[in-house]
């Protein structure tokens, strides 16, 4: 199986460096919504642990968000740091392990990750550590690919094929997710899903489109009004139900941390 190594991900990371990063999908700034949805930004000082391509540290330094992203990586924070060149914005890389990241105990008003705890075989070191670096009343948003998805189904195929470009991954249920946090002491203060639009179908023929041909379809294709009109229908009545949380690609939740996170939540 492909290993998730240092050199595999500075790699990946290097990669990812020669793209246009505008015309690569992000996490449609979901993470970012539910961030500022705890409230006014201004000052808090937020660390996302894995830092990607700092799309989400960019958009929250813009917030007035106080940002520091950590990698065990250099080219993902250097594409960190490009991007908030670009726009103007001052965020903070860090090069460290998340499971044992160099921060003094309760620093952080938010940490978040988002497509990071499912390649730990054991996410509890970094959970732990998560919530050891924050703040009491602090909040931890953890966001993870989803159990029950056709997603899910192609990318066991792949990693059974050695083809998936992350090595070893694992996904949660909502349940999984939200029981794992509150083993550590955490408060669960809401959980979420997201669809992704446009569809993972549609994400996955363009790719293969590009790679072959090199022509671009367009990133966000115009809707058609009677497809459109019915998924508008199926968010407003299933998507807020809890039972929508078991059909999207990806999950996430909220946790809080108390003023003493060393027994679990009942």
């Amino acid at each position: 199986m492909r290993a998730s190594t240092p050199d595999h991900w500075q790699k990946f990371w290097e990669e990812a460096d020669t793209l246009d990063l505008d015309d690569v999908y992000g996490t449609d700034g979901r993470l970012v919504r539910e961030i500022t949805g705890l409230g006014d930004l201004q000052g808090l000082r937020i660390l996302e642990v894995g830092a990607g391509t700092g799309r989400d540290a960019v958009a929250l330094a813009k917030a007035g968000a106080e940002v520091l992203t950590l990698d065990y990586v250099p080219g993902s924070l250097g594409l960190t740091v490009k991007a908030a060149g670009l726009s103007g914005v001052q965020v903070s890389p860090v090069c460290g392990d998340g499971t044992g990241s160099p921060f003094a105990d309760d620093t952080f008003d938010v940490v978040f990750h988002q497509g990071l705890l499912e390649h730990f075989r054991d996410p509890l070191p970094m959970l732990r550590d998560n919530i050891r670096i924050l703040k009491p009343g602090g909040h931890l948003v953890v966001d993870v690919p989803q159990t029950y998805h056709y997603y899910t189904l192609g990318k066991k195929t792949l990693i059974a094929m050695n083809k998936w470009f992350a090595g070893w991954e694992t996904e949660f249920t909502i349940n999984e997710l939200e029981n794992l946090v509150r083993s550590e002491g955490m408060h669960v203060t809401r959980s979420f899903g997201d669809w992704m639009v446009p569809g993972l179908w549609y994400r996955a023929v363009r790719k293969i489109i590009l790679t072959r041909t090199g022509k671009k379809l367009p990133m966000f294709p115009e809707p058609i009004p009677p497809l459109a009109r019915l998924g508008e229908s199926w968010r407003r009545l299933f998507g807020r139900t809890r039972l929508s949380l078991y059909t999207t690609p990806t999950i996430g939740v909220i946790a809080r941390k108390g003023k003493d996170t060393s027994s679990p939540e009942a």
